[in-house]
């Protein structure tokens, strides 16, 4: 199956079907998507979008975000949920280039798993609900999105080095993502050097980080977000093969 879903507007759609899980089982093709911002849509990709039968969006954006870009299209048959996880804003453009970018943005992260713990719980449990397609959603579809695929993929079963090479294929949209930074900002100057990038290493920093504080990515799933054996069933119960 092809990972990747093309369009023209969007650059990192892509399923998450297809890894393997401790006990066996695969996560399920063309049932669980990941993408940057759906508020790109339209035309042919409109359609496109359509065709993949999407019956839920969550976008994890802050509202000011969406006023500024736009939301999914209003389509019959499809329900959207706005869960901004992170509540901390910055300006990923402006930060400093001396920084260690792996290390700094893998702390911004912790800061969304800290702060967004209800609305990392509701998008699991959007998710464990939904009967149709689902995709989740932020501006690149890197860091919030990779944050929440990462922590899904974890109840599911999956292993971190999957895990890892998951987040890692935003790299194949940086060229892209970093050419639309430019063309909404023509008059700002881009002073980060790691803008648009996904090195498995940010990842693996903040799952070592929940380890650390909480025991396991379990630890933390149970006792932060208050992800109970019913949730995780359903989720695995849906998402999982036979």
């Amino acid at each position: 199956m092809d990972r990747h879903v093309t369009f023209d507007r969007l650059h990192n759609f892509r399923d998450l079907g297809g890894y393997r899980t401790d006990d066996g089982r695969t996560v399920r093709w063309r049932l669980l998507y990941r993408s940057d911002s759906l508020g790109k849509l339209s035309g042919v990709d409109l359609d496109r979008f359509r065709a993949l039968g999407v019956g839920t969006v969550i976008d994890l954006r802050y509202p000011w975000e969406i006023a500024a870009r736009g939301r999914a299209p209003e389509l019959a048959g499809l329900t959207w949920h706005n869960l901004s996880v992170e509540h901390r804003p910055y300006d990923q453009a402006t930060i400093d280039p001396a920084l260690d970018p792996w290390r700094y943005l893998a702390d911004r992260y912790a800061e969304v798993a800290e702060d967004g713990v209800d609305e990392l719980r509701q998008a699991l449990e959007v998710i464990a609900a939904a009967d149709a397609p689902l995709v989740f959603h932020c501006a690149s579809g890197k860091d919030r999105t990779g944050l929440l695929a990462a922590l899904l993929l974890a109840v599911l079963g999956v292993d971190e080095d999957q895990i890892a090479a998951d987040f890692a294929r935003t790299e194949l949209a940086t060229e892209r993502l970093v050419a639309d930074w430019r063309a909404l900002n023509p008059d700002r100057e881009l002073r980060w050097p790691g803008y648009g990038r996904a090195p498995e290493a940010i990842i693996r920093h903040f799952l070592a980080d929940l380890t650390a504080a909480h025991g396991s990515v379990a630890g933390y799933v149970t006792d932060r977000l208050g992800v109970d054996e019913a949730l995780t069933t359903r989720l695995r119960e849906r998402l999982l093969d036979r």
